[in-house]
C-alpha cells in the first residue's frame, strides 16, 4: 500500500533521513519507534509531500507519489494527523473536523455520512461539536485530531505521537481506538515513542535511530530484544 525505498531528507547541512526503507501493506498497522529527533516525523512529512526527498522513492498503490503535491496524496488517500494535534483553538470541534473533508468538498452526502462515522467513533465530540477545541481536554482534543484526519478518507492513516502528554487511562482509550480504526480496513502507520502501548496493537515495527532504520520485526520479536526492552519500554 505504501513504500519508501531508499529515501533520504535533509534540513540544510542536518542529514534527516539518511536512506529509508519501510513498508506497509494493505491493512497493515505499522508501528516506528524512535527517540525524539530520530526521524520518525520527518518520514510522515516527506511521505505526505511537505517535505521533498533529496533521494528516494515513495509509492502509494504502486504509484510514485515523492514531488506530489500534499493535497493531491491526501485526495489518493494518505492523510497525516501530526504531533501535537496542530487544531484552530478558538474554531468548534465540528469545523475543525470539516477541515479534514476539503479535498473532498464537493461531496456534501459523503461528507455527511463520513462526519456520522467520526461522531459515532468519538461520542463525546458529538456532544462536544459546537464548543471552541481549544477548550477541550488534550485527549478529546487528540480524538479531534484523529477525526478530522479520518474525514480526509484514508486508506493509508499516518499518526504521529498521538499518545504524547496524555493520562495513561486516555492513552489506552486513544489506542483501543487506532486499533478499531485499522480493524475496519484502513492501513496505519503509528510513529510513537510509547512502544509498550504501540506494540500491543501491532502487526509489525520499525527502530528508527538517527534517521535510519536500524531494526526491524514482529511485536514479539522486539519486545524480546534486550536493547529494544532497554530504550523504549524500561525493562
Amino acid at each position: 500500500m505504501l513504500s519508501l525505498e531508499g529515501v533520504s531528507l535533509a534540513y540544510g547541512s542536518f542529514r534527516a533521513l539518511d536512506g529509508i526503507g519501510l513498508h506497509a501493506a494493505a491493512g497493515e498497522l505499522v508501528v516506528l519507534l524512535g527517540a525524539n529527533g530520530a526521524g520518525k516525523s520527518s518520514i510522515f512529512l516527506t511521505a505526505s509531500g511537505l517535505h521533498k526527498p533529496a533521494s528516494g522513492s515513495i509509492r502509494l498503490d504502486g504509484e510514485e507519489i515523492a514531488g506530489t503535491r500534499p493535497a493531491q496524496i491526501v485526495a489518493r488517500g494518505l492523510v497525516q494527523c501530526p504531533e501535537g494535534r496542530k487544531l484552530f483553538p478558538q474554531m468548534t470541534v465540528l469545523k475543525n473536523l470539516m477541515l479534514g473533508a476539503y479535498v473532498h468538498r464537493r461531496d456534501g452526502a459523503g461528507n455527511r455520512s463520513r462526519l456520522e462515522e467520526v461522531l459515532a467513533l468519538f461520542p463525546i465530540l458529538a456532544q462536544k461539536k459546537n464548543d471552541p477545541a481549544g477548550s477541550l481536554s488534550g485527549g478529546q482534543q487528540q480524538m479531534v485530531a484523529i477525526g478530522r484526519a479520518l474525514m480526509g478518507r484514508p486508506r493509508v492513516l499516518l499518526l504521529d505521537e498521538p499518545s504524547l502528554g496524555l493520562a495513561p487511562l486516555v492513552v489506552k482509550q486513544v489506542f483501543d481506538v487506532i486499533h478499531r480504526i485499522n480493524a475496519a480496513g484502513t492501513t496505519v502507520l503509528l510513529a510513537e515513542q510509547n512502544a509498550h502501548a504501540a506494540l500491543k496493537i501491532a502487526h509489525r515495527a520499525y527502530v528508527i535511530e538517527r534517521g535510519r532504520i536500524v531494526l526491524e520485526g514482529t511485536p514479539e520479536t522486539l519486545m524480546n530484544n534486550d536493547a529494544v526492552r532497554k530504550a523504549y519500554i524500561g525493562a
